[in-house]
């Protein structure tokens, strides 16, 4: 037996160690094709054939509140991305609009923004106004929270914040270099352990290819996630998009690369749903990569393309879609909620 086919048998078998998914990381394209299909046949057996489909529109928008600032100047971002959120930056304006939103038929909204000198975002100004709009509407809250302190983590408890989607980083280099942070692996360990003492609701959330572009300790968080025992339902995996700007070089991660930690992460977590973000390159690679993605065990994928979607049937006539207009990290409780109207889902209802 071959090194690749005594790696298969491993992984097929669940005795593989974590030297040998290591070594996995290592396959060359020749000798992936029986890995994917072993990732499409657990995601297929356990999530009923199904692909979720999130298209997010204006019912669920990610809010800023403190608009297009950050104190970290991190080099993959450099606050590009909240220049796409709606800045909102006093409590009475997040309370206004908020009511609004479900008034209007909003399903939920993400609430981020850039972070202090510590890493940290400033929710906790804004979590009193938060529990407020708990109590009185049935809106989905995500929160974006970086780093947090024990008095944070017990105020998004308190305001039932229904999930906290937290990046997972273990890698020292990008903690200095990329971030421009003065903290360790250690504070990320304990930020985890805060929002578990609290019962929150984790979705882990793991950039590929942020070192640079290359797959570096990707294997170091995934390992995390699953001996911190969060246990957590549903995995988000976004991906580097090379800045512009950044004085230093970041390269565009491969679709092949990429599709490996999903793979990897479907055996590790077989009954835990993946999902593709919305933040991944587009452009030449984005049919390449999604296509890539569902292959290595997806089961849920945000604003895929149309011709993804068709390719999709074809080589897997029974599968069905399902279209939700929320953010991909919702919990399945709240999937009656946020189905999507037709006119939410023009573009695919010819697929």
């Amino acid at each position: 037996m071959n090194k690749s086919k005594d790696l298969l048998h491993k992984i097929r078998s669940r005795t593989a160690s974590w030297s040998d998914f290591s070594s996995f990381l290592n396959l060359e394209k020749i000798d992936m094709e029986p890995f994917f299909l072993h990732a499409q046949e657990i995601t297929k057996q356990n999530f009923n054939n199904i692909l979720k489909i999130y298209n997010p529109t204006n019912r669920f928008p990610a809010i800023s509140i403190t608009g297009s600032e950050c104190a970290l100047h991190c080099e993959h971002c450099n606050e590009k991305y909240l220049k796409g959120m709606k800045p909102l930056l006093t409590n009475s304006e997040l309370e206004h609009y908020l009511m609004e939103h479900f008034r209007n038929e909003g399903i939920g909204v993400l609430i981020s923004g850039g972070c202090e000198p510590d890493g940290s975002v400033p929710l906790i100004n804004y979590l009193d106004t938060v529990k407020k709009v708990k109590n009185e509407t049935n809106l989905i809250i995500n929160t974006h929270t970086g780093l947090l302190d024990e008095e944070t983590a017990q105020k998004l408890a308190e305001a039932k914040v229904d999930i906290v989607s937290f990046d997972i980083n273990l890698d020292e280099e990008i903690i200095e270099k990329i971030y421009h942070l003065d903290k360790s692996v250690n504070d990320y360990k304990q930020a985890i352990e805060l929002l578990k003492k609290y019962k929150l609701n984790i979705v882990p959330h793991l950039c590929i290819g942020l070192y640079y572009g290359k797959i570096h300790k990707e294997l170091e968080s995934i390992k995390f996630i699953k001996e911190t025992e969060m246990n957590p339902s549903l995995i988000v995996l976004i991906a580097l998009i090379p800045p512009k700007n950044s004085k230093v070089e970041f390269k565009r991660p491969k679709p092949f690369d990429i599709a490996k930690i999903i793979a990897l992460i479907r055996f590790i977590f077989p009954y835990t749903e993946i999902s593709l973000g919305c933040m991944r390159p587009r452009g030449d690679i984005k049919i390449e990569l999604e296509k890539y993605a569902i292959k290595a065990g997806i089961n849920r994928i945000e604003l895929p393309s149309q011709d993804t979607l068709k390719w999709v049937k074809s080589i897997n006539p029974g599968i069905m879609f399902q279209f939700f207009s929320a953010c991909c990290a919702i919990p399945n409780k709240y999937e009656n909620v946020a189905k999507s109207k037709d006119s939410d889902i023009k573009r695919y209802l010819s697929i």
